[in-house]
């Protein structure tokens, strides 16, 4: 039987590869609940809910039985001109749990579901009908062609997602391929005020996280930034795109981040948590002024020209509409409540004391644990700390991913509080341990 561990054929994604085969990666055989089992036997507890997409734990029975049964029926059909059951009823069902605004404001209701296949399309879907709206519709502005988005600002990886992404690390090598977009200071609500007052008539949407930058290290934006980022696109006329793909179903302890500051976005895009982890599919929704502005006749060529061979996918939407049920049937957020008290605890009493911990943000399930050499000082960054205690973590038994020195939990929500105090007890002591060994190299 051949090496399980040879990397001679794959490429993994943000790795890199030289020196890889050396670590010997655990390569996953089987799963249950939180837990991976990797082909040898060994257990280890999924600290990232398999980039932050699990959220009812692994062969969770009722989304197995769920995308059983489809696969009895039909495991995919195009949507390009056809439709299917599960797709009807989860667009109905994502409607329905959508933030919605008050009874006076109904045109501003999200009731139009666009289904993708990752997050990155989801938030491409966004841009590209905020664009052609602009373009096309009984209002039509065609100089609002630009987009306003955050510093350190994450949406995905293909092109759209990339030029309105801010991480210099993923997206400055890229450039050259890019379209312009106007970036402000996250968290900075009179930069947002400034370059809407002077590019009113050139900005389409302004596109942002909400509430949690992730990919950038877990930074927390203000209390009421994103409620006062909503009243200046209304005040001027400006599309909001909140990218919920990291922060959706329950991961700041609310179904949607939006709810926390009462805010209705012109366009949602969801992924990730969306299929419990299970499937890849996507989904942006928006507004029926949005959905208006491509109606039209056959020769206006109003349509959106935009689609995913596996749009839809039927096996992916039964396993949303499983996900979904699981949220009801278990009660999920109402008993992740306690669950986020419990991690907030863990990191105070076993994280934060460490020397090498510069800052702890948490925000619900979403946690970030930024290292440095001092306090005040970062480590230089060919220490790769945060990747050294992700190996530390590994041989203890968890699964952890760094952002470069901010070590992410982010664990599902059904993980029990003996699992929580496992998960923490781990990263710590794998902290202690990796910050440890570099002291001592430092002092040799």
């Amino acid at each position: 039987m051949a090496d399980p561990h040879s990397s001679s054929y794959l490429w993994h994604p943000f790795t890199q590869m030289e020196g890889f085969s050396e670590e010997r990666a655990p390569v996953i055989d089987r799963a249950e609940g939180v837990w991976l089992v990797d082909v040898n036997g060994r257990r280890y507890i999924d600290g990232v809910s398999s980039l932050w997409c699990n959220v009812h734990g692994h062969r969770h029975p009722g989304i197995d039985a769920a995308i059983r049964e489809q696969l009895e029926r039909v495991a995919h059909t195009t949507m390009l001109g056809l439709s299917h059951p599960p797709a009807e009823e989860l667009a109905r069902r994502l409607v329905a749990l959508a933030p919605a605004p008050s009874p006076r404001e109904q045109r501003d209701r999200l009731r139009r579901v666009f289904f993708s296949d990752s997050g990155s399309t989801a938030v491409e879907v966004a841009l590209k009908m905020a664009f052609q709206y602009w373009q096309q519709s009984s209002d039509a502005r065609p100089t609002r062609n630009r987009f306003l988005s955050l510093e350190n600002g994450y949406h995905g990886d293909t092109i759209g997602s990339v030029s309105v992404g801010g991480i210099d690390l993923f997206h400055s090598l890229y450039r050259p391929l890019l379209f312009d977009s106007y970036k402000v200071p996250a968290g900075a609500v009179g930069a947002v005020a400034r370059a809407l007052a002077e590019h009113e008539n050139e900005v389409a949407a302004v596109v942002v996280e909400p509430l949690v930058q992730g990919a950038a290290g877990m930074l927390l934006q203000p209390d009421g930034y994103l409620a006062a980022v909503r009243e200046l696109c209304d005040r001027h006329d400006v599309f909001l795109i909140c990218d919920e793909v990291a922060t959706g179903f329950g991961r700041t302890g609310t179904m949607f981040a939006c709810e926390q500051e009462r805010v209705v976005p012109d366009f949602l895009c969801l992924g990730k948590g969306l299929t419990g982890g299970y499937l890849p599919l996507a989904a942006t929704l928006t507004t029926e002024r949005v959905f208006d502005g491509f109606l039209g006749a056959h020769e206006d060529f109003r349509t959106f020209f935009h689609g995913h061979t596996f749009t839809g996918n039927p096996l992916g939407c039964a396993a949303g509409l499983a996900t979904l049920d699981a949220f009801e049937q278990e009660r999920t957020l109402e008993h992740l409540a306690p669950k986020i008290e419990l991690l907030q605890q863990l990191l105070i009493d076993l994280v934060e004391p460490l020397p090498h911990v510069r800052e702890v943000r948490q925000l619900g399930f979403m946690c970030g644990i930024e290292l440095g050499a001092t306090r005040n000082t970062p480590y230089p960054v060919a220490a790769r700390m945060g990747h050294r205690v992700t190996l530390e973590a590994r041989a203890r038994g968890a699964i952890i991913r760094p952002l470069g020195d901010v070590v992410v939990l982010m664990p599902a929500l059904s993980m029990e509080a003996d699992e929580l105090e496992e998960l923490v007890e781990i990263t710590a002591d794998s902290i202690a341990a990796a910050t440890g060994t570099a002291e001592l190299q430092i002092a040799a």
